[in-house]
């Protein structure tokens, strides 16, 4: 009660910084805009909401673009073909066909150069055990 009177006494720049500086008056928070209702619609689009046609403004092409992703993929598989060569898991005659039919677009995942490479592993196992009888 004591501090409102001496506020609304104060009729001078010297009286209202005083005021300040012993704490009576304080500035306010700016108001800043909130990111809540972002953050809301984010987690709702991670969800696979609001990701419709209507939402979408450029083309497929452009939003994720296919030598990106074909990009992604070589280059997935020619990293497991040069691992599993230098692991001495793959001869390089079979590397370099592997690698040639990744590039001719053969294998379309990981999962599918893998069982290729397990079933030739196969076959020249057994063609080594049919020579060596």
């Amino acid at each position: 009660p004591n501090e409102t009177m001496d506020i609304s006494a104060a009729n001078s720049r010297r009286q209202v910084e005083k005021l300040v500086k012993d704490g009576f008056i304080i500035r306010r928070p700016k108001n800043s805009v909130s990111r809540f209702r972002w953050r809301k619609t984010l987690a709702a689009k991670r969800k696979g909401r609001h990701t419709g046609t209507g939402k979408r403004k450029g083309t497929r092409e452009a939003r994720m673009p296919s030598k990106e992703l074909w990009v992604r993929r070589i280059r997935v598989l020619r990293r497991l073909l040069s691992k599993f060569r230098e692991a001495k898991k793959i001869d390089k005659h079979s590397y370099h066909t592997m690698y040639l039919k990744c590039k001719g677009n053969v294998f379309k995942n990981k999962r599918t150069l893998l069982e290729h490479i397990h079933k030739e592993k196969g076959i020249k196992a057994r063609e080594k055990g049919i020579k060596a009888r």
